[in-house]
This record gives structure tokens, C-alpha cells and sequence, in this order.
């Protein structure tokens, strides 16, 4: 059964999205918690190496929290007595968007102490304390749909179609010694494509790293005064469209962006403390690769991206812009079976699939081989239901940008309005 995003109503926080940067509600002080909290995040830390995302505040509090070495059941008891004061506080005032930031930031946490106390969680009831949303519900009849259109895109053949779609597809593989020079002309691309349109500081900046063996195709680890390191993983054949992909997504105006202006408006001008952390497993994080994807077709509309690869990146790779047109057709169509990620991670993590099923399942309904299907299982297995934030919350991010806006320059501002600013997930959607 498949549940269509749009009409979702939900209560929502009453943030203005007119694109314009509105002066934050100047709640009373939270400093005493907010530090309490930033000591319990970094706690958490030290039982879970992918937990802490960034962090770029005082030293002090990370040497406490690795020297006092909390186990899970205290780091547990600490994070509910501070979500019951935040609670109590917010229950005293008619609205407060910091508080209830805190408060979906506490219960997030709560969900990954039973994780890693090894308490299992059913799929989407681990993602609606995690992100705070549980992704729609697509049966096979949905993917096969697409499958019948991406099988007579691609040229006649009696092989499997996930093999006829890697055939094709090796055809526009990037080899690892030119990778660098067309992955850096496409984040030069979407840097230049998207200060055009958002004001960033004159010191921001980033540096690239080529890494192996990781669970993930790219990652950006933000080092806090605008600075961030972006790492590429070679591990797999890098198609020609991951260039831009991975140089929006991590870069411009995807995540680095994302924390740029979190750090310069929240943190530097608001005062919000508890923007120096970034938790992984937290409501952002659907914020942050929702707008990291949506952020690629915002950059580069209609044929432009197209255009640039072809015409740029296309020689920078040494590669011949031969079936251009089929192959971006066959990713458009690539793209509308996203959600079979989140499908053959639902059944994985709750147990109705085996791991050798799930990476069949992975094969047929995704037409990846079978070492990129691999490498999916293992992210499903580091980052369980974080999967959705990918496809259902660019969904959620596309519809909330494109809602009641007339123009690309009112897109770009209510996208930098929703980087800015203390938005969670409900905050995306329609009101009535």
C-alpha cells in the first residue's frame, strides 16, 4: 500500500516560511540544561563511535563526558530526568521552539540507548523516535511499475535486468585517477551555483579526502568555523552523475551548507548551544539529506545538469557522451526506486528477511550488483531506519520548498530560510 506525502496535515510549530530570516523567540535561559544535554550527547559518544556527527564545543565538556564514562542505563536516567525538566518548562509557556528542539533531540537519543542496549525496535516505530516520521508503505506492484519502464528503455537482451542495467552503466564509470579532477570542477559547480544565491562567510571552506572500506558512497564531517572535510568512498565504480550528487549532497548547498549557516545564525548569533553538536541519529539529520538531495535539483533545474555534465565533466573523465539522453532517463527512473532501500531495510532490521534475501531483494528490486548491494546491507546494519531521510525526506523537503512558491529565487530562499533555522520535520508539512 503506498502513501502519498501530499495532504499530510500535522500539528505544527508556528515558524514563519516566508523565506526571510525571522528574529528567533527569546526564551528564558537554558544554559545550565543545554550543557547537561551537550554532556549526555557526548556521553553517548563514547559507547557509539557514529552517534556524535560534529561537534565544535568546549573541549571541557567532551573530556568530561569520556573521563566519567557513563554506561548506557545511566546515560539513560540522565537524558529522561532532562527531558521531564524540559518537559515541565514547556508545559509553563504557550510555545517554544528551542524547548521542543531539545526535547525531539532527548527522545531521539533515548530510542539509540535501547538500540544499543540491544532492545530491538520495529522499523517505523525506531524512525518516528529517531526523526521523527515513519516513511510511506510501497509493495512490490509499485517497483515492478518502474522496472517494466527502465526494461524497455534499455536495449533488448535475455540477461537479468539488474545485469543489463550494470552493463549500461559501466559505460559511464569515472576511473579512480580522474575521479579527483571531476569531482572537484562538479563541487567548484555547485559552490559557484549556490553562492550565487546564498550568502555564506568569505572564510568558509572545505578539503577532500579519496577513503576505502566505508558503508557509505560519500561524507561530510563538519569541523566547526565553516570548515568541513568531505570524504569520497572509491570502494565501488563511480558513475559520472555522483560527481554532482556528491558535490551538492556533501558540499553546496547540501550539508556543508547546512551547518555553515546553523553555525553562523544559531549558534554564533542566537547563542543556542546545543547547535555545537550534531547527533546523528536525531530530527536533523531527515532536515540534512533531505535538503542535501533536494538541494542537487535546486542547483542544477531542468536539462542544466544534464548540459554541465555532458559538455564539462563528460571530457574531464575522458569518457564518450555516447546514449547521454538513455542514461539519464534510466537515472531519473533509478531515482523512483529509492524507497526499495527503505522497503528491504524495514523487512532486514525487523527480521522478515534474511541478510542473503535482502541483498536478492536489493539485486532485483534496486538493479545494483551485487557488491553494491552488499555495501547497502552494511550501511542498513551501522545506520538501521536513517535509510528513509535519503528519499522520504527529500520528498518532504521537495514539497515544503516548491509549496506556494512562484519562482527559483523564492525557492532559494525558503531553502536557506529552512538551513537557518530551528526546523523540525512536522514543520515541513502543510497546515490547514
Amino acid at each position: 500500500m503506498k502513501h502519498p506525502i501530499v495532504g499530510l496535515v500535522v500539528a505544527v510549530m508556528c515558524i514563519s516560511c516566508d523565506g526571510k530570516h525571522s528574529t528567533l523567540p527569546n526564551d528564558e535561559p537554558l544554559d545550565d540544561l543545554v550543557e547537561e544535554y551537550l554532556f549526555i550527547e557526548l556521553s553517548m559518544g563514547v559507547h557509539d563511535s557514529a552517534h556524535v556527527d560534529a561537534y565544535f564545543g568546549p573541549q571541557s565538556i567532551r573530556d568530561r563526558a569520556t573521563q566519567a564514562g557513563l554506561s548506557l542505563e545511566e546515560i539513560r536516567s540522565k537524558a529522561t530526568s532532562l527531558r521531564g525538566q524540559l518537559q515541565a518548562r514547556r508545559a509553563q509557556t504557550e510555545s517554544s521552539t528551542r524547548i521542543d528542539g531539545l526535547i525531539a533531540r532527548l527522545t531521539a537519543l533515548l530510542a539509540r540507548v535501547s538500540i544499543n542496549s540491544s532492545e530491538a525496535l520495529p522499523f517505523d516505530e525506531e524512525s518516528q523516535l529517531l526523526f521523527g516520521v515513519t516513511a510511506p508503505d510501497f509493495d512490490d506492484q509499485h517497483f515492478d511499475e518502474i522496472l517494466h519502464e527502465i526494461g524497455a528503455l534499455l536495449p533488448p537482451s535475455d540477461a537479468a535486468l539488474a545485469d543489463r542495467v550494470v552493463q549500461f552503466q559501466n559505460d559511464f564509470v569515472v576511473s579512480v585517477d580522474r575521479l579527483p579532477v571531476v569531482f572537484e570542477a562538479a563541487i567548484a559547480e555547485c559552490r559557484a551555483r549556490t553562492l550565487g544565491r546564498v550568502a555564506l562567510p568569505d572564510h568558509e571552506s572545505f578539503s577532500i579526502e579519496y577513503v576505502n572500506d566505508k558503508p557509505w558512497s560519500g561524507y561530510n564531517w563538519y569541523q566547526g568555523d565553516a570548515n568541513s572535510l568531505i570524504q569520497v568512498n572509491t570502494d565501488l565504480p563511480i558513475f559520472i552523475h555522483r560527481a554532482v550528487d556528491l558535490g551538492c549532497h556533501e558540499g553546496y548547498p547540501g550539508h556543508h551548507t547546512f551547518n555553515v549557516l546553523l553555525e553562523k545564525n544559531l549558534v554564533q548569533k542566537a547563542g543556542w548551544s546545543e547547535f555545537t553538536i550534531y547527533p546523528l541519529f536525531s530530527p536533523a539529520s531527515l532536515i540534512a539529506e533531505g535538503s542535501g538531495n533536494h538541494g542537487i535539483e535546486l542547483a542544477f533545474p531542468g536539462r542544466e545538469r544534464l548540459e554541465f555534465e555532458r559538455d564539462v565533466l563528460f571530457p574531464l573523465a575522458g569518457l564518450e557522451a555516447n546514449n547521454v539522453e538513455t542514461y539519464y532517463k534510466l537515472q531519473s527512473l533509478l531515482q523512483q526506486l529509492k524507497y526499495a532501500e527503505n522497503e528491504a531495510a524495514r523487512d532486514y532490521l525487523n527480521g522478515t528477511k534474511s541478510r542473503k534475501q535482502t541483498i536478492e531483494w536489493l539485486i532485483a528490486y534496486t538493479l545494483s550488483s551485487e557488491e553494491r548491494s552488499t555495501q547497502r546491507v552494511a550501511f542498513f546494519d551501522t545506520y538501521r531506519s536513517y535509510i528513509i531521510n535519503y528519499n522520504f525526506g527529500m520528498d518532504m523537503v521537495r514539497e515544503y520548498i516548491e509549496r506556494d512558491t512562484a519562482n527559483d529565487s523564492e525557492r532559494w530562499q525558503r531553502f536557506e530560510y529552512m538551513l537557518s533555522n530551528p526546523i523540525l520535520p512536522s514543520d515541513l508539512l502543510a497546515q490547514e
